[in-house]
């Protein structure tokens, strides 16, 4: 009977396996997470964009609906107007082209939906996620529960985040993608 003792070369390369493992498996289960945020926030764009088109009756009533003649965008902007916001100039500015505002706020909606649904373009909709969700908050400035922080600021970073880590790649067709557009960065 003879007795192998493991090499000092064997057992690291044993234990580095086994944490490149753990740490694949780690990354693994964030990443699927992170899948899952982003068509959370999908799903969030899409409801938004269906319930002011059609007035599904939660924050939209059917009477206000888009496609009934009401402005998506006017109730949300004009209390903001009422309610001495510092932005009010420029909110007074998007209602004097309104028609205009409510096409760019509802394609905005649907395009950021669709895209964060599908997991493609997560780079263009992450921006104009962005971009959307701190308008939105300049524009329920100042809040009535924190002075300058409300959680449209979080979801503008997170969009971001989801952005810089390839979202779509996880829990959805990002790598199909990226393969049919050749790899071009703004259109990741």
């Amino acid at each position: 009977m003879s007795a192998t003792a493991a090499t000092p070369a064997a057992a690291s390369a044993t234990t580095a396996a086994a944490t490149d493992l753990a740490g694949t498996e780690q990354k693994s289960w964030g990443y699927t997470l992170l899948g899952v945020t982003r068509l959370m926030v999908g799903f969030t764009f899409l409801w938004a964009f269906f319930d002011k088109l059609f007035g599904l009756g939660f924050s939209t009533p059917t009477e206000r609906a888009w496609i009934n003649g009401g402005s998506p965008t006017a109730g949300f902007l004009g209390g903001s107007i009422e309610g001495g916001n510092l932005f009010a100039g420029v909110w007074n500015f998007f209602l004097s082209i309104n028609p205009v505002t409510d096409v760019l706020f509802m394609l905005g909606l649907l395009g950021v939906g669709a895209a964060f649904m599908l997991g493609i373009g997560t780079r263009v909709a992450s921006v104009s996620a962005a971009a959307m969700y701190t308008l939105m908050y300049l524009a329920a400035f100042p809040m009535s529960t924190n002075p300058l922080y409300d959680t449209h600021l979080l979801l503008a970073v997170a969009v971001l985040a989801m952005a810089g880590l390839a979202a779509g790649d996880h829990v959805g067709f990002g790598k199909q993608w990226n393969r049919l557009v050749k790899g071009n960065k703004f259109l990741v």
